[in-house]
This record gives structure tokens, C-alpha cells and sequence, in this order.
């Protein structure tokens, strides 16, 4: 490493957000990139720790230690290159990812983990900016087609790497633009949509054809595909919503976290929504169900539209703020996380669970709810709720956000139509090499392992593609991460 003492010299520097006053008020980003300097500064607290767990932690085994060198010395044209490496989509997970890696950082064991998620953001945009980032050569094509079904983060990294190995690469997107959740879930504010367009532009000039509006197994027929491709990857990811079948859920004004939230994207695309089905905060009192990510996102979403109040409650307990002996390192430990959409504003209750909706005139008004504690049995496995007795209070609500998750992949036209076996939990199932039920059908992402974070589904399009390309060729020059 550089400097072997800068750990002891310099602090971790938190990331910069724009004032709360101002940044509600649009769907810009919410924080200020690093500049290069403070970069360099930052990239030398890496340790020479000799075992980098950064790198054990990370799905798709990003070069953390060395690209953080190469910074700290001013070659930002060999981090990008070691980078690029190892993720498809550093520009995104740079800016999305909780970071799995900073949780087994060294340094963090008696200090604050690197700013690993910041330094790489940096340097992908540094690339972008000074041209190092751009359109490849394919010298050599094998003649063989591939189908990408989804363009979403895995779909993506499937597909780039596929094309990269010399396949002739279609993606295959239902919406109007590729993304998937990346453009019609995560908001603007977090993931501005032109920087999709940035990366989806190179590709297309490196061959790989994207085919939108198109609904393989609706619009587009199944047996078209098995017929037309050497071989497909199935990356649709995993929509289908945990709903909460209680009293009430047929009153009008509760909606699904991501009917909401893609919404709100299309119309800040331009695109038009008819009157009768916009869904909108402004002037209401929200209440949003359900204390992850996606909650979350809702909640930034409705102060941009200005809503009355917001209140987010979660059944489970209140996470501890610091890491304990249940999450020793370097395992990801299940902490207190306050985004900058809480910051915003609104009220997080924890231990709350709701018992029925309530409404008048068929629109729901307010929420039952019971606050609820978890026992460990003698058995020591799952803690069991029991509702608290005495403890029914009710909430207010002109429009209720269901944020509790999601079951499985849609199994309507596709997954029917090709007829692949699925597993237990209703996820398309496959062997170790990823392809499904059916001969030369893959499948990767959120459709095959379940719901899950954005970096494990470029690693699992990344894993999809080496298998893909050794199927096809009966071996594999692509790296298995």
C-alpha cells in the first residue's frame, strides 16, 4: 500500500448530502461526489491487512485493496481497469449498494471502515469523464445467439458479459426502456435514469441489441425463442408483492410499494399516467408499511410530492445501532439504518402490527394496529410474536404504501409458457451451472435466488454468462465473478 499509516492520519469522511430544505423539493441526487482529492485522501486508509475480507465480502469480489491503491497514487486509468474487472455496473452499485463489503473492512474492527462504496463511485465516474470508459471491440464473433429475457442489474451483467466472449447478445425488455428495477424502481433522487442511458449506450455500440415493449411469452411467443437462440437466460427478476390479506385490504388508496414507485419515475420520464390511475402523495397523511429499502424509497418519494405527513412502521423490533455479538465480524450485521429519506422527515415506528385497514365510503381513513414482542422459545430457533395485550391504537391515513417485500418471479406467460420447474418458494429453480429445467434455458438474478440486493444480481448475471458461454463453447475464458 501507499501510505502504510494512513489509517492513523486520516478519519472517515461521511458522505456529503445536499440540505434537506432544498433537495426535497426536486428528484436530483441527495449527496455530492467526492472530489478527486478528497478521494486519494479516503483510498489511503486502505491497510496493507494481507487478508482483504473487503474482498471476501463482496458478491462479486471487487479488487477493493488494489483499486484503492491505484487511486491513492493518481492511476485512476488502472483502477478503472481493475474495476471494470470484476463489475458491469460500478456507476450504480456505487451509488445504490448497502456495502456488504465495509462491514468486513479490517480497519473496521477498531475504527470506521473505509469509504469503499464512495471511492468506487468515484473512480467509474472519473472514467466516465475522462473518456476511459467506452465502446470495446468485439475482434471475433462465435455465431452464436443468445437471448437476454430482463434488463435489470443482472440481465445487464449477463448480457455484457456474453457479448464481451463474442456471442451475438438480444435483451429482451417488457417496458419502454431497459433498466428494469433500476429505472422503474429506485428512485431519480438515489439513481438518476440518464446514467442507465449512459452504460446501455456503449453497449448497444458494442453490438448488444435491445429489443423493448417486447413480453417474451405474451407478445412475443416461447417457442419463438427456443427456436431463434442457441440458448437464453432468464433474468426477469422477482415482482410479485407480499400482500397483507387483512380486513379492509379492499378499500381504495393502498397501493404496492413498487406500483408506486414506478409510477413515480414514468412521470418524471414525461411519461403520460390517465387521471383515474395516478397515484399521488401531495396533501395526504401517508403510512407506509414496512421498514426496508423499498419503504424507505417511499418515503423519500412522498416528501418530493409533498405529502401532508409520513409515517413508516415495520413489525419487527428496532435494529441495535452498533454491532453485537449476535453479527461479530466480519458477518453483515443487522443495524439501525436512517437514510437520507428519513432525514427528510416523518415518523418511524418499530414492533407495530397492523390488524385491519379501515375506511369510509370504500377509502381506507386509517390503520388498527397492535404493538407486538418477540419471545426466543426453548427451542431456540425463530423468536415468536405475541401481540402486547391493551396496546390497539390506531393511525391516520389518506393512503397507505404496502413495503413488506416480494414472494417470487411472475409466473404468468414465460415461466408457464417454457413450463421450468421451480423450487419451493416458487423461484425458477437450476443446477449449479444455472440452467433450468429446460435444455440451454438459464436462469439469474432475483428470479432464481429470490428477492435480494443489486450487487448480487450482477454477480449473478456475471456467474449466468460464464456458464452460458462454457455451454455453448464447452469451455469458458469469462471469470466466474
Amino acid at each position: 500500500m501507499g501510505d502504510l499509516k494512513g489509517f492513523l492520519k486520516v478519519t472517515r469522511q461521511k458522505t456529503q448530502y445536499r440540505p434537506v430544505c432544498e433537495r426535497v423539493q426536486d428528484f436530483k441526487p441527495v449527496f455530492k461526489l467526492y472530489s478527486q482529492a478528497q478521494t486519494q485522501e479516503q483510498a489511503s486508509r486502505c491497510m496493507d491487512c494481507a487478508t482483504s475480507f473487503c474482498h471476501w465480502a463482496c458478491p462479486i469480489g471487487n479488487y477493493i485493496p488494489e483499486w484503492n491503491d491505484f487511486v491513492f497514487h493518481g492511476n485512476w486509468k488502472e483502477a478503472n481497469v481493475l474495476l471494470e474487472a470484476a463489475n458491469n455496473l460500478p456507476e450504480i452499485t456505487g451509488r445504490v449498494c448497502p456495502a456488504v463489503c465495509e462491514s468486513a473492512c479490517v480497519l473496521g474492527l477498531n475504527d470506521d471502515a473505509v469509504t469503499i462504496r464512495e471511492n468506487e463511485l468515484a473512480i467509474t465516474e472519473f472514467g466516465f469523464k475522462n473518456g476511459l470508459i467506452r465502446p470495446n471491440t468485439i475482434n471475433k464473433r462465435t455465431g452464436k445467439q443468445v437471448a437476454v429475457v430482463g434488463s435489470g442489474p443482472a440481465g445487464l451483467s449477463c448480457a455484457a458479459q456474453l457479448n464481451r466472449a463474442g456471442h451475438n447478445v438480444v435483451v429482451f425488455e417488457r417496458d419502454k426502456k431497459p433498466g428494469g428495477i433500476l429505472r422503474y424502481g429506485i428512485p431519480d433522487f438515489k439513481l438518476e435514469k440518464h446514467i442507465i442511458d449512459r452504460r446501455v449506450d456503449i453497449w448497444k455500440k458494442e453490438g448488444i441489441i435491445f429489443k423493448t415493449g417486447t413480453d417474451v411469452g405474451v407478445n412475443y411467443p416461447a417457442k419463438k425463442l427456443l427456436a431463434e437462440f442457441d440458448a437464453a437466460c432468464l433474468a426477469g427478476g422477482a415482482r410479485v408483492p407480499r400482500d397483507l390479506k387483512i380486513e379492509g385490504r379492499d378499500l381504495s388508496g393502498i397501493y404496492f410499494a413498487m406500483d408506486y414507485l414506478a409510477q413515480a419515475n414514468k412521470r418524471l420520464a414525461g411519461e403520460k399516467i390517465t387521471a383515474d390511475k395516478i397515484i399521488d402523495a401531495q396533501g395526504k397523511k401517508i403510512v407506509v408499511i414496512g421498514g426496508g429499502d423499498t419503504g424507505a424509497d417511499c418515503v423519500g418519494t412522498a416528501h418530493r410530492q409533498n405529502a401532508a405527513c409520513v409515517v413508516q412502521i415495520e413489525v419487527m423490533p428496532q435494529p441495535l445501532e452498533c454491532r453485537s455479538k449476535d453479527f461479530p465480524w466480519p458477518s453483515h450485521p443487522l443495524l439501525l439504518k436512517t437514510s437520507s429519506s428519513h432525514e427528510e422527515g416523518g415518523k418511524r415506528y418499530w414492533a407495530v402490527l397492523t390488524k385491519r385497514f379501515v375506511g369510509k365510503k370504500g377509502i381506507v381513513n386509517k390503520l388498527s394496529c397492535v404493538k407486538v414482542e418477540f419471545e426466543q422459545n426453548s427451542n431456540k430457533v425463530c423468536p415468536v410474536m405475541r401481540e402486547v395485550p391493551a396496546s390497539e391504537f390506531e393511525i391516520e391515513a389518506d393512503m397507505v404504501i404496502i413495503a413488506v417485500g416480494f414472494l417470487h418471479p411472475e409466473h404468468r406467460g414465460l415461466v408457464a409458457k417454457l413450463e421450468v420447474a421451480l423450487d419451493e418458494r416458487g423461484n425458477v429453480e437450476t443446477g449449479a451451472d444455472y440452467m433450468t429445467s429446460v435444455s440451454k434455458v438459464f436462469c439469474a438474478g432475483d428470479m432464481r435466488r429470490g428477492q435480494s440486493l443489486v450487487v448480487w444480481a450482477v454477480g449473478e448475471g456475471r456467474r449466468a454468462a460464464y456458464n452460458i458461454d462454457k455451454y455453448l463453447m464447452g469451455e469458458s475464458n469469462l471469470p466466474l465473478m
